[in-house]
């Protein structure tokens, strides 16, 4: 199926969804044994719930420092096509939001929105809808 607007957002249905709906959900039961632990339980009650913490964090930092590599791929990349196109680097002015949003312009369109991109202030969202002829991206997780 070709990539476009509408389908390019990307999700790892085991990742996503089935890890991230067990870890709230555990860690909500360890929260809720904690405080109907006694004396006796109580150890390992926080214990628990200091596990299912830990794993919250694993959770979104695992994510958060894939995809801040992929982000400055994703600049160093651009930047680089621009330069193959144009004889010139991207616009200082470009946020990284716009550059990632940018990818996804085939070559005959990319110099021009990024131009449209700085004097408009368009956001990554209006990038994407401006974008005719859409370069697919299915490295991105």
């Amino acid at each position: 199926m070709p990539q476009n607007y509408k389908n390019h957002t990307r999700y790892v249905p085991m990742f996503h969804f089935f890890a991230g709906s067990a870890i709230v959900f555990g860690l909500i039961g360890s929260i809720v044994n904690l405080f109907h632990s006694n004396a006796e339980t109580h150890y390992s009650a926080a214990l628990i719930t200091l596990i299912f913490i830990v794993l919250v964090f694993l959770f979104w930092y695992t994510r958060s420092f894939a995809l801040r590599a992929q982000d400055r791929a994703i600049r160093a990349e651009e930047n680089f096509r621009h330069f193959i196109l144009t004889g010139k680097p991207l616009d200082k002015q470009l946020r990284l939001s716009q550059i990632i949003a940018l990818r996804f312009a085939a070559d005959e369109e990319f110099p021009e929105l990024a131009k449209r991109a700085v004097s408009e202030k368009l956001s990554q969202k209006e990038i994407k809808l401006a974008i005719t002829n859409w370069r697919a991206d299915y490295n991105r997780v």
